[in-house]
């Protein structure tokens, strides 16, 4: 019988409070990140600032807020979420916008599993939702959704927000700013920090990575992790994203192919990303889960199935208990 102690549920343990950067990326984009936790973009236009992705509760919306200010005074009209996660949603209304855009099929997810993935998340990350009863009930719904693309006007400054494909969810936005090549990428993109891939299609989301690094950013907000800010470190985030994916994929579906179980494809290709990956952050978070919905995808589920709080647990004991 084995006395190794089980690991504490997804990141129930991580409590250390992450240092914040506002980085500029030019007169009009920043960047707010905190050592791997999510990211914020900001797009300061000639009469008003969009935000992308929220945080993941009010009171910690106030701390973008805090920094905006710090630059301009204009009013937040627009919140953009990349992506339905509620880590990414949930503090939109720390921010009063007049409109929050998403795409259609982020809208229709969170109709399908919103209020299943709130409950999922906060049990899985709590120290990512401070202050969690600022969260107004309900779901944080969009007030404006697009299919494909749209563009909104800050003034002269136009942003583009464009659906390249599916990869972290079925309903990812970029929000672009074509005059200067500056990309946020919401999920689609992570630098030093594990892809959370639970809901993802990992056959279509090295595609739209090359969807990505077609636009050739110059500078590009992943969702975690520091904000890149030449072409290098860019070509260096896409080539980190997309060989974790496709790495998983690889592994997973030899295990399908030689007909293992979820368990045994679990732990192999656990041992196979470590020595690569492990370094990252929420590496020991993300596994179980990416895993999982990977076994999904090779095997009989092409679209990802709902994650609930009592799922994550039973999935988690399985696989880590």
């Amino acid at each position: 019988m084995s006395n190794a102690p089980t690991k504490a549920f997804a990141s129930q343990a991580d409590l250390e409070v992450k240092k914040v950067s506002f980085t500029r990326l030019s007169d009009n984009a920043y960047a707010y990140t905190a050592e791997g936790d999510p990211n914020t973009g900001v797009i300061i236009g000639d009469d008003a600032v969009m935000v992308i992705d929220t945080q993941a509760t009010p009171v910690m919306a106030q701390d973008v807020i805090r920094h905006i200010r710090t630059v301009t005074d204009k009013p937040i009209r627009y919140v953009v979420l990349s992506h339905y996660h509620a880590v990414r949603v949930l503090g939109a209304s720390g921010y009063a916008p007049q409109h929050i855009v998403a795409s259609r099929d982020t809208y229709d997810l969170i109709v399908e599993r919103g209020e299943q993935d709130k409950a999922s998340e906060i049990g899985r990350f709590p120290r990512l939702f401070q202050a969690v009863e600022s969260v107004p009930p309900g779901m944080t719904w969009p007030t404006m959704t697009f299919e494909g693309r749209m563009s909104i006007w800050l003034g002269q400054l136009e942003v583009q927000l464009i659906q390249l494909g599916r990869g972290h969810t079925k309903g990812d936005t970029v929000a672009w700013i074509p005059s200067q090549k500056i990309l946020f990428s919401g999920d689609l993109v992570e630098f030093d920090a594990t892809p959370y891939a639970g809901d993802a299609y990992f056959q279509d989301w090295p595609a739209t990575l090359d969807n990505i690094a077609a636009l050739q950013p110059v500078a590009l907000v992943p969702g975690r992790g520091a904000a890149l800010t030449t072409p290098e470190q860019v070509a260096a985030g896409l080539a980190g994203t997309r060989a974790f994916i496709s790495d998983v994929w690889t592994s997973v579906k030899q295990g399908v192919d030689a007909g293992l179980d979820l368990n045994a494809v679990y732990k192999a290709t656990y041992a196979a990303l470590k020595p690569k990956y492990g370094h990252w952050v929420i590496f020991d978070h993300c596994m179980p889960f990416d895993v999982t919905r990977c076994y999904d995808e090779a095997t009989a589920h092409r679209d990802p199935r709902i994650w609930t709080a009592e799922r994550d647990v039973q999935m988690w004991q399985t696989l880590e208990g």
